[in-house]
């Protein structure tokens, strides 16, 4: 079988990881990185650089372009949680996953039948990562090494069969091949700009110049070394936070995040092939303990769309009595997920909700305790014949029972009703003070109405009313 290896190389992956936290991105931003006394400018959005700001540039350089622009750290920890969160998001197309530089790399070979044709994947790769706002560079190649040149090279080029790989490789800029820089910049001094130069170079000659180094990185290149990269793996868990300068202090401003915190959340499940069935928003604030919102699911979900509408209704049942400095979604439980199943001639609409999921919109709107399920009880009394316990009998086939069952009986007036089904006789409650004796009847009135009717046993009557069919 063909191995086929994909590269998705994010350029601007520290930026990215900060830009995507706000809801409105058009004010001139950058990464600063360096000594207090002598910081630069790591990366730049785009309002930034039109002003003529620029990486590399001093921030006394900056100021003087442009007087206000908002000056964010550059955080190595944060990028590095960006980078093992978009492997966990490729994850998803292959188990074969490895971390290079600003990029991830993952054989797609092996799955080819499962995922399609190079063009096909690559299509779905760039909308995956697209949406969740990263920009990205994609190549494909035998070895991950060469994917990952050729990604920083030329974005969307690849060489698919190892036959081509030589003949790729011959007109790759030594620059491109990701070989050590001081490496690079001798080769190139010594007139080798191709890696295919490099390639045809005596061994010999190029072993004492640059020692054994040169020579397994270029093995590695055209895959006659093992790849010497250790594989990534998911971890059981999801943790993501959002900060916020300044402090917010309304509920309506945390939708925002918390649509990228459930989506993220999401992405990181399809990775793992995972659902999630209970998952905690903590809000953070500066002289306050955490606010901490419990979201629980009646089945495991990944749809990005439902648990953001259920979390945001728990989110909403709060008040908030403190700024909020930091939003938290912590979801430590992550069991499997299974896909609810239709009916092949199933004719609802395609966007319509199931009864679980309508259950979770109104348990996140209403609470937990406004929703629940009625069960048939052993006391055939009709007031105490359901109960929301667990502990229950369920009969399996109950005699009828109105759809609207009245608080308390009342006497039938009008005319004598049409018994359609009956008598049903309970007599019960001798233990506790409260016997029962009655006949009970379906009946229809003089309306057409079908109504739960009932007297004292042996008797036609009086009538009382006890409920109503639908």
């Amino acid at each position: 079988m063909t191995t086929l290896w994909a590269c998705i190389s994010f350029p601007h992956l520290a930026l990215d990881g900060v830009l995507r936290q706000r809801a409105d991105s058009r004010a001139p931003l950058a990464l600063i990185d360096g000594p207090p006394h002598a910081r630069v400018l790591f990366d730049v959005n785009e309002a930034a650089a039109r002003a003529g700001l620029r990486a590399g540039q001093t921030l006394t350089a900056a100021r003087a372009l442009l007087a206000e622009f908002e000056a964010v750290p550059f955080d190595a920890n944060e990028v590095a949680h960006w980078h093992r969160f978009l492997a966990a998001v490729a994850y998803r197309y292959s188990s074969d996953v490895a971390l290079l530089p600003d990029a991830i790399v993952l054989e797609i070979g092996r799955s080819k039948s499962l995922l399609g044709p190079w063009e096909r994947l690559s299509q779905r790769l760039r909308e995956d990562f697209s949406q969740l706002g990263f920009r990205h560079c994609l190549a494909a190649a035998p070895t991950p090494h060469v994917a990952r040149a050729l990604a920083q090279h030329a974005d969307g080029s690849a060489i698919l069969g190892r036959q081509n790989l030589r003949a790729g490789l011959s007109r790759l800029p030594v620059r491109h091949a990701g070989l050590p820089e001081e490496t690079a910049t001798t080769l190139m001094q010594m007139g080798l700009r191709t890696l295919g130069q490099v390639l045809d170079a005596p061994r010999d000659g190029l072993r004492r110049r640059f020692g054994d180094e040169l020579l397994r990185a270029l093995d590695r290149l055209t895959g006659n070394a093992p790849d010497g990269l250790a594989r990534y793996r998911p971890p059981d868990r999801f943790i993501q936070r959002i900060e916020f300068e300044p402090e917010i202090e309304n509920l309506s401003a945390l939708l925002f995040p918390l649509r990228r915190l459930t989506g993220d959340l999401a992405a990181y499940l399809s990775g793992r092939d995972g659902g999630v069935q209970r998952f905690a928003i903590e809000l953070e604030h500066r002289a306050h303990d955490s606010t901490r919102v419990q979201v629980g699911l009646l089945e495991p979900l990944r749809d990005p769309e439902q648990l953001f509408e259920f979390s945001r209704g728990r989110l909403e049942a709060r008040r908030l009595h403190a700024p909020v400095r930091a939003l938290r979604l912590r979801a430590d439980d992550l069991p499997p997920f299974v896909p609810a199943g239709r009916d092949l001639f199933d004719r609802r609409p395609a966007h319509a909700l199931t009864i679980t999921q309508l259950r979770e919109r109104l348990r996140a709107r209403l609470g937990d305790d406004a929703i629940y399920t009625l069960h048939d009880t052993l006391d055939p009394r009709p007031e105490r014949a359901q109960s929301r316990a667990e502990d229950v009998v369920v009969n399996e086939t109950p005699p009828p029972r109105p759809t609207w069952l009245l608080e308390k009986p009342i006497p039938l007036r009008g005319p004598q009703p049409e018994l359609l089904a009956g008598p049903e006789r309970l007599e019960t409650g001798w233990w506790d003070g409260e016997p029962v004796r009655r006949d009970y009847y379906v009946a229809r009135t003089s309306r057409g109405q079908r109504a739960w009717i009932f007297c004292a046993a042996g008797q036609r009557g009086p009538w009382m009313l006890h409920g109503w069919f639908a």
